[in-house]
């Protein structure tokens, strides 16, 4: 049997092979060839793999303001620091920058009450309580026109006072803080409005925010506005968490030389009511998004943000009847008077 083996063809032994075996590599060859390209039909299969799930986006513009203010180019892209992130140093340097790039944007930024004598601008930010600055200044003429100087208003008779304030809401309070005033200053400093902080705080109606708006804008002794937009933007730029007036001014006073607090505060408060807004701000039309922390909060359509802009961003009237000169060559409109249009 060996020999006879051994001298058996090669293709004889092959098709002397069991039969069973032969239908088995048959099936295998078969599986083989209907299996995917690339897969073996025996590999095993791999396990699935864990999907992770996306980063968080950061509450941050990623690059530039989608919309440039009229006449102003957007800010340049810059990476902000989270509250936790940012340094001291970087703080300043953040806050200073912002201011620059407001003062561009509002090179021809006043306050925005009519006045033409510091008795003028302190009644009137008496009178500007609870109420917009337009509807003080379509006020103020009949009052001044009537009680042109402390004396005057000191004797006068509130009902027709409070008759002339009526517009401004508040008005028999007011009439009473006016008059109030007037008398202090004609029977205590002469008929003239002190220019002297711990003076002017003695005065009926008169804080410290009313205060600082004289100084610096009738005496031009520098001081920090400290209004509801004031507040309200340097705590979305997180310039501080301060909530009490007093500790906003001396935070935000420790960011910047004093020579540059008067012109800060109209920089920020003309940014609050044009284009910062309380309710919806327009993000995506302004121009120091980049360096906002808060950016988002408001509309990021650029032209839906643009639809949000007041005033003169927006191509309408400011809120002074007369207005200053460099304002009204930039293109600003004066306001109308009370009862017009």
């Amino acid at each position: 049997m060996k020999e006879n083996d051994e001298n058996t063809p090669t293709s004889a032994r092959k098709k002397s092979a069991p039969a069973g075996k032969r239908a088995s590599a048959k099936k295998a060859a078969l599986a083989e060839k209907s299996a995917p390209a690339g897969k073996s039909a025996s590999a095993k299969k791999a396990p699935p793999v864990k999907k992770q799930a996306p980063a968080r986006k950061p509450a941050v513009v990623p690059g530039k303001a989608t919309v440039a203010v009229k006449g102003v180019a957007p800010a340049k892209t810059v990476a902000p620091r989270t509250p936790r992130e940012e340094s001291r140093t970087a703080l300043v340097r953040r806050a200073r920058r912002i201011n620059r790039e407001l003062a561009e944007v509002y090179p021809y930024a006043h306050p925005e009450l009519d006045f033409e004598n510091p008795f003028q601008l302190v009644v009137a930010t008496v009178l500007s309580a609870q109420t917009t600055d337009l509807r003080v200044n379509q006020t103020t003429p009949a009052l001044f026109a009537k009680y042109p100087t402390p004396e005057d208003l000191a004797a006068a008779n509130p009902e027709e006072v409070e008759e002339i304030l009526r517009p401004t809401g508040f008005f028999r309070a007011k009439t009473k803080s006016v008059i109030g005033l007037s008398k202090a200053l004609a029977e205590d400093f002469g008929g003239e409005v002190p220019g002297r902080l711990e003076d002017l705080v003695k005065l009926p109606g008169v804080g410290r925010k009313t205060a600082f708006v004289v100084l610096g804008n009738a005496f031009g002794r520098p001081g920090i506005t400290v209004d509801t937009h004031f507040q309200r933007l340097v705590r979305r730029w997180q310039w501080t968490d301060e909530t009490d007036p007093d500790k906003i001014e001396a935070a935000v006073g420790a960011l910047f030389p004093k020579s540059d607090w008067t012109d800060l505060s109209h920089h920020v408060i003309w940014h609050g009511r044009r284009i910062c807004h309380a309710r919806k701000p327009a993000c995506g039309a302004c121009p120091i998004a980049p360096l906002c922390p808060a950016y988002g909060e408001g509309e990021t359509d650029p032209e839906k943000a643009k639809k949000l802009l007041k005033y003169e961003k927006g191509g309408f009237p400011g809120q002074r009847l007369n207005p200053p000169r460099a304002y009204l060559d930039a293109g600003g409109i004066p306001a109308p008077p009370l009862g017009a249009g």
